[in-house]
């Protein structure tokens, strides 16, 4: 027979040929794994979901950049934004600084640019070569870190992170849990690609049935290859897609492409290397047609032919003849021992036969035991079972009765509590009503004082609960009438203060501030031109010549003249000539508002607020109004009034009669 060769469990690069990855990474950064999967028989195509361009502003990044000297960590969150930070920075990096990134590749772009150890101290998470579970992500990175400089030192100092546009925040609030000052800085921005009609095309036929994997490294890749589907492909190639092989090197790229509609997903971990030998090893193996061994095969034909050529039949060969033995020697030999061995043989029979009576006679009587056992056993179980039943039968009952009984104990109990409740209520005499009533009085009484500061409205109170205590003889009445007492004359020994005599004056005096005159609009009064009167001329004349008099009534009238056209007045304020009518306005607006602050704080009783606002109005006063005007005099007697009677007198208060009705409630 021919003999079948079995399947290959590992395919060779002959039966890979007809196997396609697609790369979806960014434009240049595919090369070293499509050479590894080349040899390896496989077919690539390079389809970017991600284009990769220099951030918008990099202006931050060169500040950054500029004042390494400030920070004690740097963390570079992928390759791209190793690369295009060190394309701008352009200088040595400071051995010093210690340098974080997340996987193996930034690892290997670091050391393009000449930062890798020992030289230099760069922290990633570790893992071994082989181990396909190893994450690389910003928790393994924050692990790698607090394992390597332990994150509670970076307390208070300044944590650069380079990363590109957008991006996750978990490592930046991690670092800043740990009390870093983490600066987040973007080095480049990613766009979504638009592939070529060559592209598109390959990737038509490959949906069309040809075996592919998809490879996308990014969940921001998964989004773009959805959206970029919905727009090129149609339904029946969006449903291929969907159940198409896809490999990603993260769980949580998975996680977004599962929830994209993606049903066939393997996780690799990072890594060139992984990813390769995750792609090779989903490749399907080609199963090839049996073999069969060539020395076996010939083997057979020559047989064959053999048969098919004509040759006589084959002789049988015979055993050979056994030996001449005499006749004698053929017959049996008898034996005497012969009827005692037969003897025997009787009697093992009969003992055998009587032991198995016996056995089965022991055998029936036991199964009758056992039978008779189990009736036994079978009444008890029944008679236990009947027994159980009315059990649980009485125990429903009792489970019921006891509802039953806490349902009625419960109303009994809240029926106590509405008796007792009662009972306080009818318990309570006279005097507990009196002093409650008096309480809420002098509350009330101690309420008003506080936020308006009129004892005489507080003393009334105090006297009202008084003469409402002077009924009740008894002692804590007694004891709450010693402290109303005290309380009393401690009102009546405090300076009053008429605030709403003082809020009245800052009203008349804001109500005449539209008519005051400013420094710089005083009214000149003109003089009317008049004759003197005949009795002053004929005094004159009968003392002095007729030429004289003419003389001085000429002199007083040009005098009168030049007087009503020119005044000299004294200014000290130069500035409040400058003012202009129109500021003019405002001048007096904002004296109103200093004047309504002082009597809100005079009301509020904020002596400090009060004085600054009545001096500044006066100030504001003497400053830009004609103080020669009799308005103006007007308004400041009367600000300077309030200011003179506004003294600073504490509000006194009532926590004598308060503690006093307290105590007695807290006794009863």
């Amino acid at each position: 027979m021919a003999e079948q060769a079995g399947v290959n469990p590992s395919p060779t690069p002959s039966e890979r040929a007809a196997y396609t990855v697609v790369i979806t990474r960014p434009a240049g950064q595919s090369e070293a794994l499509a050479a590894q999967l080349t040899a390896a028989g496989i077919a690539t195509l390079d389809f970017p979901l991600i284009e990769i361009a220099p951030a918008d502003d990099t202006a931050p990044l060169h500040a950054a950049l500029a004042a390494l000297e400030r920070y004690a960590l740097v963390v570079f969150v992928s390759p791209n934004a190793v690369d295009y930070a060190f394309a701008q920075y352009g200088a040595i990096w400071p051995h010093a600084l210690p340098v974080g990134v997340v996987g193996p590749g930034s690892v290997a772009a670091l050391a393009r640019h000449g930062v890798e150890a020992p030289a230099y101290r760069v922290i990633s998470p570790a893992a071994a070569p082989d181990d396909d579970g190893a994450r690389f992500d910003s928790e393994a990175l924050f692990a790698a870190l607090d394992e390597a400089i332990n994150a509670t030192t970076l307390e208070g100092k300044r944590v650069l992170i380079v990363r590109g546009d957008g991006g996750r925040e978990w490592l930046a609030d991690r670092l800043r849990e740990a009390g870093a000052e983490v600066d987040t800085v973007a080095a480049y921005r990613r766009l979504v690609p638009e592939p070529s009609v060559a592209a598109w095309q390959r990737v038509h036929t490959l949906l069309a049935g040809e075996p592919h994997a998809w490879l996308v490294t990014s969940s921001e890749g998964v989004r773009n290859l959805d959206e970029l589907a919905r727009d090129h492909l149609n339904a029946g190639e969006i449903a291929q897609l969907k159940r198409a092989t896809l490999v990603a090197p993260h769980p949580r790229i998975a996680q977004t492409a599962r929830g994209l509609g993606f049903d066939s997903i393997t996780v690799s971990g990072a890594g060139d290397e992984r990813i390769a030998r995750t792609l090779i090893s989903a490749v399907p193996p080609v199963v090839q047609p049996a073999q069969t061994n060539p020395a076996h095969v010939r083997m057979t034909e020559t047989t064959a032919s053999t048969n098919a050529s004509p040759q006589p039949a084959a002789t049988t060969a015979l055993p050979p003849n056994p030996p001449f033995t005499p006749y004698e020697a053929q017959q049996p030999r008898r034996s005497a021992s012969g009827p005692l061995l037969w003897f025997v043989i009787v009697v093992i029979a009969c003992a055998a036969a009587v032991g198995a009576i016996a056995l089965n006679r022991k055998v029936i009587r036991l199964d009758q035991q056992l039978t008779q056992r189990q009736q036994a056993n079978d009444a008890q179980t029944a008679e236990m079972r009947v027994k159980t039943e009315q059990a649980v039968a009485t125990v429903h009952q009792l489970d019921s009765q006891l509802s039953q009984l806490e349902g009625k104990l419960t109303d009994a109990q809240q029926s106590q509590q509405a008796l007792q409740q009662q009972y306080a209520d009818l318990a309570r005499n006279r005097d507990d009503w009196t002093i409650a009533e008096v309480g809420q009085m002098l509350s009330s009484a101690s309420e008003q004082l506080q936020l308006t500061g009129n004892t005489q409205l507080a003393l009334f109170a105090l006297q009202s609960a008084d003469t409402r205590l002077a009924a009740s003889e008894s002692p804590a009445a007694v004891a709450v009438r010693k402290a109303i007492a005290e309380d009393i004359d401690k009102l009546k020994a405090a300076p009053s203060t008429d605030l709403t005599g003082l809020a009245i004056k800052l009203d008349n005096a804001i109500d005449q501030v539209d008519t005051l005159p400013l420094a710089g609009e005083a009214l000149i009064g003109h003089t009317t031109p008049s004759a003197a009167s005949s009795a002053d001329t004929t005094q004159v004349a009968a003392n002095e010549p007729k030429w004289k008099v003419w003389w001085q009534a000429f002199y007083t009238g040009l005098g009168q003249q030049l007087q009503s056209l020119v005044q000299v007045r004294r200014i000290d304020n130069a500035d409040a000539m400058l003012v202009t009518p129109d500021e003019g306005y405002f001048v007096r607006e904002n004296l109103k508002l200093r004047l309504l602050s002082a009597r809100l704080a005079l009301l509020a009783r904020n002596q400090t607020t009060l004085k600054s606002d009545l001096h500044a109005a006066d100030a504001a006063l003497a400053r830009y109004f004609d103080n020669t005007s009799k308005h103006t005099q007007i308004v400041r007697d009367l600000v300077k009034d309030v200011d003179d009677g506004s003294a600073a007198v504490d509000v006194p208060n009532l926590n004598t009669s308060l503690d006093a009705v307290n105590q007695y409630k807290s006794r009863g």
